[in-house]
């Protein structure tokens, strides 16, 4: 195929992005997602393939990154924050729609090959990439392949619960169904809602991290608490994979503060006597899971 085009199915918006044959982007698109109307969704996807096709024509491939995974047994979607998504034949949908053949990863596995293969993990053998925004997602790259189990469901980190959990507050049943998931402390709105669990006020995030730079003595304390959860988490992932690298993405990435913070910390919770594992930023930001999306075809 001379273009690849990957698109990335966010629960706020809807990115397209096509890379000519050096894998170099030509064409970029970002529209907000229908998150709670299926139909609505379908009908975007097709209208931006439609569109970049007549610019460059039908010698192009299609990725798309979802959040959720298609499972093997139903070919029916599942695990999706963009809830509108479950239990629909998405990837027979698409495709009868387009009349072509499409390549579906989840999100997070779409952001983790991407960074492997050309962002900031680029020479690493094993690397995990974490998603932590609206919601938390992981994917494994091993030799600049994608390893995904007979489940669909590798790196799922988000829906095990908290390691070490000391009881802190935000041990709230998650969308899944289940308690103190990483997912409920670690993600935006789990900050946000830990935070007003604790202090009794409401306070966003970007709130948190602003007053917490400001000396905030409430934030920088939540914002403490949230460096302790997120190392003993990636602890987790370094005792079970021992990855040469993490590449972390999503919103919740962009807390410069976070990255030193919580490589001090993993020593208290990584079962060695030392602890190498890079901590780091992605390189292509928040359009990294597009890139993977392109990248399926390879």
């Amino acid at each position: 195929m001379t273009f690849k085009m990957g698109i990335d199915l966010g629960g706020t918006k809807i990115e397209t992005l096509v890379l000519d044959i050096s894998q170099q982007p030509v064409y970029r698109e970002r529209c907000a997602t229908p998150a709670h109307d299926y139909d609505q969704i379908l009908d975007m996807i097709e209208a931006e393939f439609t569109r970049a096709q007549s610019r460059f024509g039908g010698d192009m491939s299609l990725g798309i990154g979802i959040p959720g995974s298609i499972s093997p047994r139903s070919g029916k979607l599942r695990n999706s924050n963009t809830q509108c998504l479950n239990g629909r034949e998405f990837l027979r949908d698409i495709e009868k729609r387009l009349q072509r053949e499409v390549r579906i990863e989840n999100d997070a596995n779409c952001f983790a090959l991407s960074e492997a293969l050309g962002g900031a993990a680029r020479g690493y053998r094993v690397v995990f990439g974490v998603i932590v925004g609206t919601g938390t997602g992981g994917g494994l790259v091993v030799d600049g392949k994608l390893l995904n189990g007979p489940h669909s469901i590798s790196g799922e980190w988000g829906h095990n619960p908290l390691p070490w959990w000391r009881g802190e507050d935000g041990a709230v049943t998650c969308y899944c169904g289940k308690q103190a998931c990483i997912e409920t402390f670690l993600s935006g709105p789990g900050l946000a809602r830990n935070y007003q669990s604790r202090f009794g006020r409401p306070c966003s995030s970007a709130e948190i991290v602003t007053g917490a730079a400001r000396g905030d003595e409430s934030c920088q304390l939540m914002l403490d608490c949230y460096y302790d959860q997120m190392a003993r988490a990636l602890a987790h992932l370094i005792n079970i994979i021992d990855p040469h690298a993490i590449v972390l993405g999503g919103g919740m990435s962009n807390i410069d503060s976070l990255y030193g913070a919580v490589a001090e910390r993993l020593g208290n919770y990584v079962f060695s006597d030392f602890v190498e594992t890079p901590i780091l930023k992605a390189a292509r930001g928040d359009s990294s899971g597009v890139y993977g999306a392109a990248l399926l075809w390879d």
